[in-house]
């Protein structure tokens, strides 16, 4: 357990502003591994992921290794990947299937579900070794729960229920969701997956900062502000990120705060309507599960995207997942998904896979921008003289809505600060 008091803790962090060893800090890192990824629900896939039994993922909440898996039950297991003999881990490809999880060091092989089952030559071990002690298995986490196929673990045996930690953002998992004719999404196409040299904050607030779009992306649009084709039936329809006069044109779509450090920014502005025979096909299978009024809500794209403190974003616009993963302290995992909307034609699927090569691959137009900033932000917190970083845009702009959402213009920095008082909050409570 790191050693930091948390009177020094509750001075790195105001209202307007931060201090620079919550970025650079590695005991602040181990810290956060301990009190937010240790304690918080986090995000670890998706139900499509693991549709059969046998299937399984591997990924990380926070530094430690865990494997989602589908037991022979049906039910979905969130389990720690390591083995109960000597610690290894037990299984290393990204994904798979397999009937038994066989540790390749000495052959302990596990249940789906985690328990042990088979340990190879055993007549060496005492009378009372017994093939059902917990401490052998690989442990279940404390805590799983899903919500429209999204599952969220937590390593804390005490803690908030999900339903209680996603709170009022539940209703922005169900915008994308309710897009699908079937209601429900699937992550089937694969994943793209990149490593920025800066702390796992800086993706988290760019999440929430659509002040940076018009100059961090300025070369993806054109002289009239326009960006490139997003949408399936955008005919030549385009968003707009400023206009011809080189001005923000994005102000007027808000940004909000959730509980808990979640938030969401409002829509991008588009120069036409969608149409076209996919998209009026697609119309027409979500006017028949819906009908034509519901249909028609579902359809509207309300949030460019959602952000799930601590590690999950969804790109409302694009359809697409973003897992962001801290490894240390200035380095960070982010694997993107494209969502496919499960009942809607095959033609707006592949549209989705293109925009995410497009926005969010190595060779990308969006992605790139981004993870530059990001990298020049971890490398000039290093700099000598000011110690602090700046919130203050938008502060005292802030309005409360019902519910307890914060709202407040397009580029203000609501929803970082709202991210930063979800932190402090984790970080001081032991």
């Amino acid at each position: 357990m790191v050693a930091l008091d948390c009177s020094h803790l509750e001075t790195l962090v105001s209202e307007e502003r931060v201090h620079r060893d919550v970025y650079l800090d590695a005991d602040i890192f181990e810290l956060e591994m301990e009190r937010i990824f240790g304690q918080a629900w986090v995000y670890v896939g998706h139900e499509s992921m693991v549709p059969n039994p046998g299937d399984y993922i591997c990924t990380y909440i926070g530094s430690q290794p865990i494997v989602l898996s589908r037991h022979a039950s049906g039910k979905t297991h969130v389990l720690l990947n390591r083995c109960g003999h000597r610690g290894a881990k037990v299984l290393s490809e990204d994904s798979g299937h397999s009937d038994r999880f066989r540790c390749c060091y000495h052959g302990w092989t596990y249940d789906t579900d985690g328990r042990l089952i088979a340990v190879p030559m055993n007549d060496l071990y005492p009378d009372d070794f017994d093939l059902d002690d917990p401490r052998y298995s690989m442990r279940n986490v404390a805590a799983v729960d899903s919500y429209r196929g999204f599952v969220f673990a937590r390593l804390s045996e005490t803690g908030q229920r999900l339903t209680d930690h996603l709170g009022p953002a539940r209703s922005l998992i169900d915008e994308l969701v309710n897009r699908a004719p079937d209601g429900e999404v699937e992550l089937v196409g694969g994943s793209l997956k990149y490593e920025i040299q800066g702390n796992w904050k800086l993706q988290v607030e760019n999440l929430a900062d659509q002040y940076h779009v018009t100059f961090g992306h300025e070369s993806t649009a054109s002289r009239d502000g326009f960006q490139f084709q997003r949408r399936t039936g955008d005919a030549g329809t385009r968003a707009q990120i400023f206009s011809s006069e080189g001005e923000p044109s994005m102000q007027q779509s808000g940004t909000w705060g959730y509980p808990n450090g979640h938030n969401a920014n409002g829509a991008m502005n588009f120069d036409g309507e969608q149409e076209g025979d996919v998209w009026q096909e697609y119309k027409s299978r979500m006017i028949a599960s819906y009908g034509e009024k519901k249909a028609a809500q579902n359809m509207h794209v309300r949030h460019h995207n959602a952000l799930f403190y601590p590690n999950l974003d969804l790109h409302m616009l694009g359809q697409m997942v973003r897992v962001i993963r801290p490894i240390s302290v200035n380095t960070t995992e982010v694997t993107i998904y494209p969502a496919r909307l499960k009942g809607a034609p095959d033609e707006m699927f592949q549209d989705v896979v293109r925009l995410a090569n497009m926005t969010h691959s190595a060779t990308s137009l969006i992605q790139t921008d981004d993870v530059e900033s990001f990298e020049r932000c971890q490398a000039g917190l290093h700099a000598e003289g000011e110690d602090w970083i700046s919130f203050v845009r938008g502060l005292g702009m802030d309005n409360i809505e019902e519910g307890g959402l914060l709202y407040g213009p397009m580029t203000s920095e609501i929803g970082m600060r709202n991210q930063h008082r979800a932190w402090l909050g984790y970080m001081t409570t032991a």
